[in-house]
C-alpha cells in the first residue's frame, strides 16, 4: 500500500513539473510575441518586428517569420548596424541557458531563408584593450536565397552577393590568439550565388558573376581581380610594394574544400582561360624574417588552361608576356617541412606548356612554343634580340632546344641534377660579349658535386661569338660532348669541367682580329684527333697601314696552309689542361712574313724559345712535329732601303721532336729540331737545332750547311736593304754555333769562288765603280780547295731581339772573318 503511494506522489509531481513547462512555454511564446520587439527596441541598438515567432524551451528550437531588423541610430558606427529583412528563421537546440548566463550563442542548426540585409561593420576596436566580442557557435548553417551586402564603419561596401544559397556542415570557429590553425572549419559544404563583391582593401575588388556547387564540385565563373586606382597613384600611395596585379578568370572548378585544423585540400582545381597582369614598380624587395607556419596546403590536381601572364615594367612596357600557357600539377603540397627547402612545394609530377613567350629586359627573348616535365623539355624557335645588357649581347634565333633529365631533386637545399641528354638543333646568329668584370673566387653554394650531363648535341648551327670586337665566326657546326661533369673546385671560381669524350666538326670557320683574317675550311676535333683543311690567315690591312698602325716593330704575316693534322690526347676543358700528341702534320704551307724597321723598336725583352715553351702554363708535349712542302719567305725593310729585302725558304721540310713545356712528366725536355729545305729557290740548306726547356739557362745548338749559292740569289734581299749585290758562287757554308741568352759563338766555314760585291747608289741604284773596286781589294775572291774555320766569338745577343738576330748576327760575323781575314791569327784548318 505504501509503494503505490510513493508511486501516485511521483506521478502528481511530474505531472505538476511538465505542466509548469507547457505554461512557461506557453507564456514566453505570448511574451516574446507581444513584448519581444519592445524588449529588443529598449535594451538593444535594433528595432526587431517579426510575423510570428515560435520558441520550444524543451528543445530549444526557435522559429520565425516576416522578420524586419533595423538600427535604432544608423548613425552610430560603434555598433553592427542591421537594416533588412529575413522572411524565415529557423534555429535548432538553441543553447537558451547558455544565452542568458554565459552569454554564448550556440545552435546545432541555423536557417535563414530569403535575408535581405545590409550590415554594417562596426568601428574596429583596440585590438590591446578591447572586448573580444561573445563567442557564437553554430554547427551546421543554411541560407536560402539571399541578398546580403557587408560594409565597412565608412559605408564602403566589403562583401555583397545575391540570391545565395549556402550549406556548411559541422563549422568550427577558432579563436584569434590559437596559433597554426586555421579559424573557420567545416566538413561539408555547398555554395550557390550570383554578383560575389568583396573589397579586401583600398586597391582591389573581386568579383565573381556566379559560383554553384554541385556533388562536391564548385564551378566559379568570371572571377576578376581588378585594382580600383591607376598604376601610378599605386607607385605613389604605397611606395614600398613591388607589385600591382589584376586577374581575370572567365572559369574555375575545384572539388572537394576540405578544411580542418591547419590543413587545406582540394582536389581537380581547373582554372580556364585566366588573364593575369602584373604590374611591377622596380622597388627592392625588402628581405623580412620569415615567420614559420605550420599551414598546410594539399591540392591533388592543379590545371590551369590557356593562361596569358602579362608583366609589365614600371614604364608600362611589357617584361613578360606569355600569350598561351597550360599548367598541370599533380600532388602539390605545401607544408613546415617543404617550407623550409629550395623549392618549398613537394609534387608528384608536373606539366608546363606555353606559346608566344616574350621576355624583354637586358635581353629580349621569344619563344614560339616550349613544353617542361620533371623528366625533360623542349623548346621550339627560340629567338634571342638585343636588349640593354652591358654583359652579353645575343642575336640568334634556334629551331630546338630538347632536352631529357634522369633525376632533378633538391637533398638538404643542395641541386643533385643529372641530364640524360640536350639536344640544341639550328642554332643561328650572333653573341657578343660584354665588357669582363673579374670574378671573386668564391666557393659555389647550392649544388650537391658533380652535375653530370651525359650527352650535349649541337646540330646544323651557324654562330659567330665576338669578344673584343673580335668576331669567331662557326659554319655547319656540329658538336657532341659525352659524359660533361661539373666538378667542385676552389680555385677555378668554384667548379671545374670534367669531359670524356667529344666530337666537333665545322666549316668555312672565320676568326678576325684587329689586322687579321683566319679562315678555315673546314675543321674536325675530337679528344684524340684533329683535322683542319685549307687553313689561312690573311691581313685586313696593308703593309703600311700596318706600319702606321703599330706603335713598335712588329711582324705582320700571311699564311696559307693545304692541311694540318694532330693524333694523341688533349683536354682543353677541366681543371687539368694537357697536351700530349704523338703527332701534328703541317702540310704544304706557304708563309710570308714581313717586318718593317720604320716603327720604333720595341724595348720589351725576347726571350729564347726554351723560355717561351716553359712558359706554356699547362703540360704540353709533341712528340713529332713535322712540317712538309712548303714555303716561307721573310721580307725586311729600313727606312732607307729601297722596298724589302726578301729571305725565300722554299721546300720547306722540318721535323720537331719532344716540342714541350718541361711541365709533363716522364716525357723528354729536349727539343730537337731538323730543317732541310731550299734557300731562294737554288741553294740545299739543313739545319740541326736544339735545346732542353728544363734547362733555365736556356742553351741551344744550331748548326747546319748551306751549298751552291748563286750570290746573284741574294740581292733580293742586300741589294734593297744595303744597297749592295753581288756575282759569284758560295759553293758551301757550315756553321756549328752554341749559345743562350748572351750570345753566340762557333765554328764557320766558309767555300766560294768568283765571290765579288757592288756598291750602289742607295737612290738610284747605281753602281759605285770606284768605291766597288776599293771593297773587292778587301775581299778574298776564291777560298781555298780545303778553306779554313773560323771561330765566331764574342757575339753579344740584344736581348730586345729575337733569336734569328742573334744567328744572323753570327753568320755575319763568319763571314767578315772568312772574306776580309779579320783576326786571321785564330783561324784553324777544317779539314
Amino acid at each position: 500500500m505504501m509503494k503505490k503511494h510513493w508511486v501516485k506522489k511521483l506521478l502528481i509531481g511530474l505531472g505538476i513539473i511538465f505542466g509548469l513547462v507547457l505554461l512557461a512555454n506557453f507564456g514566453l511564446n505570448i511574451w516574446l510575441k507581444t513584448q519581444l520587439p519592445n524588449y529588443i527596441k529598449k535594451n538593444t541598438d535594433y528595432k526587431v518586428s517579426y510575423k510570428s515567432l515560435d520558441v520550444d524551451l524543451g528543445t530549444g528550437n526557435i522559429f520565425a517569420s516576416g522578420i524586419t531588423v533595423n538600427n535604432k541610430d544608423p548613425q552610430n558606427i560603434n555598433v553592427i548596424g542591421l537594416q533588412g529583412t529575413i522572411d524565415t528563421l529557423k534555429i535548432s537546440r538553441f543553447g537558451i541557458y547558455d544565452a542568458l548566463f554565459n552569454k554564448t550563442i550556440s545552435s546545432s542548426d541555423l536557417l535563414l531563408s530569403k535575408p535581405n540585409l545590409n550590415i554594417i561593420l562596426a568601428k574596429p576596436v583596440d585590438k590591446k584593450t578591447g572586448k573580444k566580442p561573445n563567442p557564437v557557435n553554430f554547427e551546421n548553417i543554411r541560407i536560402n536565397k539571399g541578398t546580403i551586402n557587408i560594409f565597412k564603419h565608412t559605408k564602403q561596401k566589403f562583401v555583397g552577393v545575391d540570391q545565395l544559397d549556402l550549406f556548411i556542415e559541422n563549422l568550427q570557429m577558432t579563436e584569434e590568439s590559437v596559433e597554426n590553425k586555421l579559424p573557420v572549419v567545416f566538413d561539408h559544404y555547398s555554395i550557390r550565388g550570383k554578383d560575389f563583391f568583396f573589397q579586401p582593401d583600398d586597391i582591389y575588388t573581386i568579383k565573381i558573376d556566379k559560383i554553384t556547387t554541385a556533388n562536391g564540385q564548385m564551378s566559379v565563373e568570371n572571377f576578376q581581380l581588378t585594382p580600383i586606382i591607376s598604376f601610378e597613384q599605386f607607385k605613389k600611395s604605397y611606395p614600398k610594394k613591388i607589385q600591382m596585379y589584376q586577374f581575370s578568370i572567365p572559369k574555375m572548378n575545384f572539388k572537394d574544400i576540405v578544411l580542418e585544423k591547419n590543413k587545406v585540400s582540394l582536389a581537380n582545381a581547373n582554372f580556364q582561360n585566366p588573364i593575369v597582369k602584373i604590374y611591377t614598380t622596380g622597388v627592392s624587395a625588402i628581405k623580412k624574417a620569415e615567420k614559420k607556419r605550420n599551414f598546410e596546403l594539399n591540392l591533388d590536381d592543379i590545371q590551369l588552361s590557356n593562361a596569358k601572364i602579362q608583366v609589365l615594367k614600371p614604364n608600362d612596357t611589357d617584361l613578360f608576356f606569355a600569350e598561351d600557357l597550360s599548367v598541370n600539377i599533380n600532388k602539390l603540397e605545401f607544408s613546415k617541412e617543404s617550407s623550409q627547402e629550395v623549392i618549398p612545394v613537394l609534387y608528384k609530377d608536373f606539366k608546363i606548356a606555353g606559346k608566344g613567350i616574350h621576355y624583354n629586359d637586358q635581353q629580349n627573348i621569344s619563344v614560339e612554343s616550349f613544353n617542361l616535365n620533371p623528366k625533360g623539355g623542349q623548346i621550339k624557335n627560340l629567338v634571342a634580340k638585343p636588349g640593354n645588357s652591358p654583359k652579353m649581347v645575343m642575336d640568334f634565333k634556334t629551331n630546338l632546344i630538347q632536352f631529357n633529365i634522369n633525376d632533378f631533386k633538391f637533398v638538404d637545399k643542395k641541386l643533385n641534377l643529372d641530364v640524360k641528354d640536350l639536344l640544341i638543333d639550328g642554332i643561328n646568329g650572333k653573341i657578343t660579349a660584354g665588357n669582363a668584370v673579374p670574378k671573386k673566387k668564391t666557393a659555389v653554394k647550392g649544388i650537391e658535386f658533380p652535375v653530370l650531363v651525359r650527352k650535349i648535341s649541337l646540330k646544323n648551327s651557324n654562330i659567330t661569338y665576338e669578344s673584343d670586337k673580335q668576331p669567331l665566326t662557326f659554319n655547319a657546326l656540329n658538336a657532341t660532348v659525352n659524359q660533361l661533369e661539373l666538378v667542385e673546385n676552389a680555385t677555378k671560381n668554384g667548379m671545374a669541367v670534367k669531359i670524356k669524350d667529344y666530337s666537333l666538326t665545322t666549316k668555312n670557320f672565320i676568326y678576325t682580329t684587329k689586322f687579321y683574317k683566319m679562315n678555315v675550311g673546314a675543321l674536325a676535333v675530337t679528344k684524340n684527333k684533329i683535322e683542319v683543311d685549307q687553313f689561312a690567315m690573311t691581313p685586313l690591312v696593308s703593309r703600311a697601314q700596318f706600319i702606321r698602325m703599330i706603335p713598335v716593330e712588329s711582324d705582320l704575316y700571311d699564311i696559307k696552309v693545304k692541311q694540318i693534322s694532330a693524333q694523341g690526347s688533349w683536354d682543353f676543358f677541366s681543371a687539368n689542361k694537357f697536351i700530349n700528341a704523338s703527332n701534328v702534320t703541317i702540310n704544304s704551307a706557304n708563309a710570308n712574313i714581313f717586318r718593317s724597321k720604320i716603327p720604333a723598336d720595341d724595348p720589351k725583352e725576347k726571350p729564347l724559345y726554351s723560355k717561351l715553351l716553359r712558359s706554356i702554363k699547362i703540360p704540353m708535349y709533341i712528340a713529332n712535329l713535322n712540317l712538309k712542302n712548303s714555303v716561307l719567305e721573310y721580307e725586311e725593310d729600313t727606312p732607307k732601303s729601297d722596298g724589302p729585302g726578301k729571305l725565300i725558304f722554299t721546300n720547306f721540310n722540318m721535323n720537331v721532336k719532344n716540342l714541350n713545356s718541361a711541365k709533363m712528366k716522364g716525357k723528354s725536355t729536349q727539343v730537337a729540331i731538323k730543317i732541310n729545305c731550299d734557300f731562294m729557290e737554288t741553294s740545299p740548306l739543313s739545319v740541326n737545332w736544339g735545346f732542353n726547356t728544363a734547362d733555365l739557362g736556356d742553351r741551344f745548338s744550331i748548326s747546319g750547311k748551306l751549298i751552291n749559292i748563286p750570290a746573284r740569289a741574294l740581292n733580293s734581299f742586300i741589294v734593297p736593304y744595303l744597297s749592295v749585290s753581288a756575282t759569284g758562287t758560295i759553293q758551301e757554308m757550315l756553321f756549328d754555333f752554341k749559345g743562350n741568352p748572351k750570345g753566340i759563338g762557333g765554328a764557320f766555314n766558309l767555300k766560294h769562288k768568283d765571290l765579288k760585291i757592288s756598291i750602289l747608289d742607295k737612290e738610284s741604284k747605281e753602281k759605285k765603280g770606284f768605291l766597288s773596286a776599293v771593297a773587292n781589294v778587301f775581299i778574298k775572291t776564291d777560298s781555298d780547295k780545303l778553306p779554313e774555320s773560323v771561330i765566331v766569338e764574342g757575339v753579344e745577343r740584344d736581348p730586345t731581339k729575337s733569336f734569328f738576330n742573334m744567328f744572323w748576327k753570327g753568320i755575319e760575323d763568319g763571314l767578315k772573318k772568312t772574306l776580309i781575314g779579320i783576326n786571321i791569327d785564330k783561324t784553324k784548318k777544317n779539314r
